[in-house]
């Protein structure tokens, strides 16, 4: 016969007053302070008003050891590709910024060799980043597909090309992970492809994390920073929505910028 404890009331009430577990706090080290910004996709006269932005509170803040990162997708859908690399490489040229590689940088350099992506690269915005370094929309109208890939190899400065090399695919920096799309639940970061950080959505997206890491990303546009337990999303639309959104984050605290 198994003989059963029945539950006291003292159970019941240790049980109420236990702790419950916390989540570890996300932080950022000591002496340092980071600043992220979503995807910029063309649109260069909002990222020079968010550098201006950025800059500002920096200085507002006072000393730290401070990094800038763009999460990728500063070429396309917008009207000023070119003006957003230039400004970009010139930005990095008077404090620390790093860039992300994200899936329209991936499609914009592949387009050089391959006529499909070239043309999936049209499809999704890459018709603008290509009248934006000179390229006529009539001459652009009477050209096959195999003409526009000798044009754009033509007309685009080789330097820009070796710029968006040398972007990087994530950044960890404490307890963040900066990436363009997301990572794959489960799978170890030294693990993760450049597909998946480039492009991935689901099953990130819908993941809830149970570690002390958080995964900062663009690529998939909601109306607002999208803050989620393990995640925080900034990539609000800017070449449609008119916005362009930052994180800033130093110690544990976060705080959000944007331009419009």
């Amino acid at each position: 016969m198994r003989l059963y404890r029945r539950p006291t009331m003292r159970n019941f009430f240790q049980k109420l007053l236990s702790p419950t577990p916390q989540r570890p706090t996300t932080c950022v080290p000591d002496g340092q302070r980071v600043y992220a910004v979503g995807d910029i996709h063309g649109c260069a006269d909002l990222f020079g008003d968010l550098i201006s932005a950025i800059e500002a509170d920096d200085r507002a803040r006072g000393a730290s050891e401070t990094t800038v990162i763009l999460l990728g997708d500063l070429v396309d859908r917008g009207p000023d590709s070119r003006g957003v690399i230039d400004a970009a490489r010139s930005w990095s040229q008077t404090r620390a910024v790093r860039i992300l590689f994200g899936n329209h940088e991936e499609m914009f350099l592949k387009s050089f060799e391959d006529e499909g992506v070239l043309r999936q690269f049209i499809r999704f915005g890459g018709k603008e980043t290509i009248l934006s370094y000179g390229v006529t929309r009539d001459e652009y109208l009477e050209m096959t597909v195999e003409e526009l890939q000798a044009a754009i190899a033509a007309r685009i400065p080789s330097e820009d090309l070796e710029f968006m090399r040398s972007f990087e695919d994530m950044i960890v920096i404490g307890d963040y992970i900066f990436v363009h799309a997301g990572i794959r639940p489960g799978v170890d970061l030294d693990s993760q492809t450049p597909a998946d950080l480039r492009w991935i959505r689901e099953p990130f997206l819908s993941h809830v994390s149970q570690d002390r890491m958080c995964v900062v990303h663009g690529h998939t546009i909601t109306d607002a920073p999208d803050v989620r337990q393990g995640r925080v999303g900034i990539d609000t639309g800017a070449y449609t929505s008119g916005r362009l959104t930052a994180i800033g984050l130093e110690g544990t605290e976060r705080w959000f910028l944007e331009v419009q």
